[in-house]
């Protein structure tokens, strides 16, 4: 390690959506400061699209594409998947000992996509056991029966136990507890500490006072936004289905389908929004700024768009899909119990419902606004505080 340079490694598996790399990325952002290095492993195929400041650096690994739950292909490159993991494998180990970092931060899955950082994990305590090793959990992973069993069938417990320092949940333990509701036990929940959820950046924007304030006579902005893009089809389709069936509403929409919704349907999407006035795009590499300059945001629930929400202090319409986790529906409803955000279940989604809920939020935000105002939001700030700990140490 170097005296001079204190060093950070985040690994992100990336097998699905935007979601992995945008919280890494949040999170490298405000880990970075004179003296820190983050170097960030990724097997996004967008994360080059990104900009990426002076101190950050990501390796990218070959892509894997989820198609089920347990089921993984390549993206790109024509092999066998356990081939492909294989060489995932050495290029997180290389990088871990080349790199020789102070602490290193694991997204989400404690071995990895199919186990792939077990050995770098076996090198830390091994070799480095002065570095301090950190698993990163989001608020909500899936449904309590579901989690359990996966990670008794994992064996994640036993692992947490021994090749882990501390578990960081992104999230509030008054809004969900995941010790309570996945059985953590005792010894995993004194290495838990709850960070709180990650706030973004707020962008100027519209009359440079940073609250997306619009000028006279422009017409309300409605963002209608999926993540990545693969399983939000049918939220776009009802949306532009509504427009057709509602012509002249009293708002714009601008509708950004996410890079990974597939080019026939994201051509039919265009052609119809084209046709009822509605900006359309596939991806955006500044979601802040779009969020900022709209009186109502429409999206799936995602752990990152809604703290980008919470951040811009924004009255929200969540449709969260229950497929193949119920993570967006739990967040959905544990939320909309705060008053913090409206929603919608997946399968009571209609033009017509979609045209009711939109109407309410946008002539009454205010109860909305007041609630997203006042919740705090205090994940950088407690993470940043405990590498100014282990710096010290």
């Amino acid at each position: 390690m170097s005296e001079t340079t204190f060093n950070i490694l985040m690994y992100s598996h990336d097998t699905y959506g935007l979601g992995h790399i945008r919280r890494t990325m949040a999170i490298a952002a405000a880990l970075q400061e004179n003296g820190v290095n983050v170097l960030i492993l990724t097997g996004s195929p967008i994360a080059g699209r990104y900009s990426f400041p002076t101190g950050i650096d990501f390796v990218r690994m070959p892509g894997m594409i989820k198609q089920t739950n347990t089921i993984y292909l390549p993206h790109s490159i024509r092999v066998d998947p356990r081939h492909a993991i294989h060489i995932r494998r050495s290029i997180i180990e290389a990088t871990a000992k080349a790199f020789d970092p102070h602490i290193f931060i694991v997204d989400k899955v404690p071995l990895g996509l199919k186990g792939e950082i077990s050995s770098t994990l076996e090198w830390f305590k091994r070799k480095r056991p002065r570095s301090r090793v950190i698993l990163g959990l989001r608020d909500i992973l899936d449904d309590a029966q579901s989690t359990r069993s996966e990670w008794a069938e994992k064996g994640y417990n036993d692992i947490l136990d021994k090749l882990y320092d501390e578990i960081w949940i992104y999230g509030r333990q008054d809004l969900y507890d995941p010790i309570a509701e996945y059985a953590i036990p005792r010894n995993i929940a004194a290495k838990t500490t709850f960070v709180g959820y990650i706030p973004r950046l707020t962008p100027s924007c519209l009359n440079g006072s940073g609250n997306g304030s619009r000028p006279p006579g422009r017409k309300q902005q409605v963002l209608v936004t999926i993540g990545g893009g693969g399983d939000g089809y049918a939220v776009l389709d009802n949306w532009l289905t509504m427009l057709e069936k509602w012509p002249n509403p009293p708002f714009s929409t601008q509708m950004i389908t996410g890079p990974f919704l597939s080019g026939e349907r994201r051509d039919q999407l265009a052609e119809r929004a084209k046709r009822q006035g509605v900006r359309f795009a596939g991806f955006c590499k500044s979601l802040e700024k779009k969020i900022a300059c709209s009186d109502l945001v429409v999206s799936m629930g995602g752990y990152n768009t809604v703290c980008e929400i919470l951040s811009l202090n924004k009255p929200s319409l969540l449709i969260p899909r229950n497929n193949p986790r119920m993570e967006q529906q739990i967040r959905a409803m544990v939320m909309s119990q705060r008053g913090l955000v409206e929603y919608i279940p997946w399968d009571a989604m209609t033009p017509e419902l979609l045209r009711q809920k939109t109407e309410v939020l946008l002539d009454h935000p205010q109860s909305y606004i007041d609630a997203v105002t006042a919740f705090s939001m205090t994940g950088l700030e407690k993470m940043r505080g405990r590498v100014a700990e282990f710096r010290g140490a």
